[in-house]
């Protein structure tokens, strides 16, 4: 059976009852799993500000290393 066959409702729909009521529960359950997508956010922008201009990406690696510990 390929996708091309027909939708995934009219094979549903297609199966006795009990398996009906079955893959309904089922089709639920996986959308209720499935993460939600989250907004990306921006906190962070101008957090580095107050660093000089002259500073290297290099020099902030060595300082955000020291800062980890």
């Amino acid at each position: 059976m390929s996708s091309s066959d027909g939708s995934v409702e009219e094979k549903i729909r297609m199966l006795p009852p009990d398996l009906r009521q079955e893959a309904i529960h089922y089709e639920l359950a996986k959308r209720k799993k499935k993460p939600q997508k989250k907004k990306f956010r921006r906190g962070w922008a101008g957090g580095l500000s107050h660093i000089d201009k002259s500073v290297t990406s290099v020099e902030l690696q060595h300082e955000a290393s020291k800062w980890r510990g």
